[in-house]
């Protein structure tokens, strides 16, 4: 989980999450159906119910978008595309992927059932609208199924856009992806469609703002950006990603780990070790057999007073998952792992042998500097 990332209930087996952003968003919204389009439609209403209705939008758009990124990460599980859980954010949601889906037809699949989603519930809403009216609903529940009807319909169309990573992007991969047989070329093809049809929301935005829209000239310009940095970097993961596949822990650890001993106590620990090297453990080891690690996790449940007379091995934590992972495992499931158990270290073992440290950091940046050298980066 990111910072700022709020996990709220697993649904399914999918963790759903909230990004601080989208309580801008909520409030943002609320304001905007409370005060301006609920008003214009169903005037002489009080204003308290203006604000139940704008709530009730509000509502209505979190369940709506958690349920078109739910139908992606449904089809996606039925193909075994392993996803971490869905997010929701300032600028809608997202189906968190961990790897590309294997093949063209199960990228559609999975980038179409989410506009066909929210079509049926646009038609859905629609219907109660219709049917409300004819059976006498009070007004505020006649409005609010209105909005969601006109609210699922503009998000269907939008993600159909033919820019990467919105759905209809994915589409456009998928397409090309299947006529090319080359998932890197297709995907470089659809990110720039993407980072044109942000130029494009960036345009609009500046038209509005010169028409005296200022409000909707920001929110377009804000998406723009959003979606220019999104595409980019989807672009980037994807590069990532095929490196890591063919790489293993030995080829991004760092050999001759820094080690402490197990009888040593932990005043000597800290001077000597943690204030020294500012690592966030260390791998304990006793005549060259590895015992477990000793960081700043075990100092802190100790008594500053008790560690001129408690050494490293009465404390230490042994070897499992959350700091241990053998040499041969792959880069990308290693980086799945750290993920997985919130780590930004492990040692490295071969065969029971201590052979190096894993880094997050130094992961990503010798990736990073991976990608660049190659030169394959977006223009």
């Amino acid at each position: 989980m990111r910072k700022g990332e709020i996990v709220l209930f697993d649904i399914g087996g999918f963790a759903v999450k909230i990004d601080w952003s989208w309580a801008i968003l909520a409030v943002m919204i609320a304001w905007s159906l409370a005060e301006g389009f609920f008003p214009a439609l169903y005037s002489g209403l009080p204003t308290l119910t203006y604000w139940w209705m704008g709530a009730a939008g509000v509502i209505g758009l979190f369940l709506s978008i958690l349920l078109h990124e739910l139908s992606h990460s449904i089809v996606g599980r039925h193909y075994k595309v392993p996803i971490r859980g869905i997010t929701l954010f300032i600028f809608g949601g997202v189906a968190e992927l961990e790897e590309e889906p294997l093949s063209p037809k199960i990228e559609f699949r999975m980038a179409i059932i989410g506009p066909i989603l929210s079509l049926c519930l646009a038609g859905l809403f629609y219907l109660a609208t219709i049917g409300g009216e004819a059976a006498g609903w009070p007004p505020p529940a006649i409005g609010v199924a209105h909005y969601l009807a006109s609210l699922n319909l503009i998000l269907a169309l939008f993600n159909l856009a033919p820019g990467f990573p919105l759905d209809g992007g994915r589409v456009l991969r998928a397409v090309l992806w299947g006529r090319w047989g080359d998932l890197r070329r297709a995907t470089r093809v659809a990110v720039k469609a993407g980072i044109w049809l942000a130029f494009l929301l960036m345009g609009t935005g500046m038209v509005s703002i010169l028409a005296g829209d200022l409000g909707t000239g920001i929110w377009w310009i804000l998406l723009g950006l959003f979606l220019r940095n999104a595409a980019a970097g989807s672009y980037y993961e994807l590069r990532t990603r095929e490196l890591m596949r063919s790489r293993t822990v030995r080829d991004f650890m760092s050999g001759s780990p820094i080690a402490v001993n197990s009888n040593i106590s932990l005043q000597q620990f800290v001077d000597d070790f943690v204030l020294r090297y500012h690592h966030e453990f260390f791998p304990v080891v006793d005549e060259g057999r590895i015992l477990g690690s000793a960081g700043l996790e075990q100092l802190k449940a100790i008594p500053r007073d008790a560690w001129p007379t408690t050494t490293v091995g009465d404390v230490l934590a042994p070897i499992s998952d959350r700091n241990a992972i053998e040499a041969q495992v792959g880069a990308m499931a290693a980086l799945r792992a750290m993920q997985q158990q919130k780590v930004s270290r492990l040692m490295v073992l071969d065969g029971g042998i201590l052979v190096g440290i894993l880094a997050l950091k130094d992961l990503l940046k010798n990736l990073s500097l991976e990608v660049t050298l190659q030169g394959d980066l977006l223009d």
